[in-house]
């Protein structure tokens, strides 16, 4: 089990702590992605929202401080939009968020898919700062793992409620994770 930051004022485990950022930032960097929106990544993200039925779906970059989604999707848009802070009248999410905020944290770290189809039913992911501030209930998302053994981010899609992903959504975000880790690695070879 790895460490995780402790937070006294709330008695719940947060963020995990992740040792392997700094491989990963370099990792990244070799790639080139990480840090700016990738056209390719908002088609995929854009397809995973409909195979998986998410309003939401992301291409996400972890690095010690931050999350970037180089590949963003958002309901009520054909294609993947650039989105401002949230609003109190409507929800939204932008291209980065704080490494505390969400789930892709603990799927990197971990290594593993995580479901929550409803992150209220667990007291570790039920306080966190996207609950209050976006209205996400409902995570899936899988890590993208490369060839070096180098976990760079997620594929991740959520939703404002809850949603019975069940044994099929795993194993479709696991499926589309690998899909997108040969993407990347077609990418590297200039394929």
């Amino acid at each position: 089990m790895s460490p995780t930051s402790y937070d006294p004022t709330s008695h719940l485990l947060l963020t995990p702590q992740d040792s392997e950022a700094p491989a990963r930032v370099t990792r990244l960097r070799e790639l080139g992605i990480g840090d700016a929106p990738i056209p390719e990544f908002d088609d995929f993200a854009r397809r995973l929202a409909q195979t998986t039925g998410a309003p939401y779906a992301m291409v996400n970059f972890i690095d010690e401080h931050r999350q970037y989604f180089a590949g963003l999707y958002a309901p009520g848009s054909d294609r993947a939009v650039e989105l401002g802070p949230a609003q109190a009248s409507s929800p939204q999410v932008g291209r980065v968020m704080a490494r505390d905020h969400g789930y892709c944290p603990h799927v990197v770290v971990r290594r593993k898919a995580l479901v929550l189809e409803d992150v209220c039913d667990y007291p570790r992911f039920a306080g966190n700062p996207v609950v209050d501030e976006i209205g996400i209930r409902s995570y899936l998302g899988a890590p993208l793992i490369d060839r070096t053994g180098t976990a760079l981010g997620t594929v991740c899609v959520v939703a404002q409620e809850p949603r019975p992903w069940g044994r099929q959504g795993l194993e479709t975000i696991k499926s589309m994770a690998a899909e997108l880790v040969d993407e990347i690695h077609r990418r590297e070879q200039g394929v």
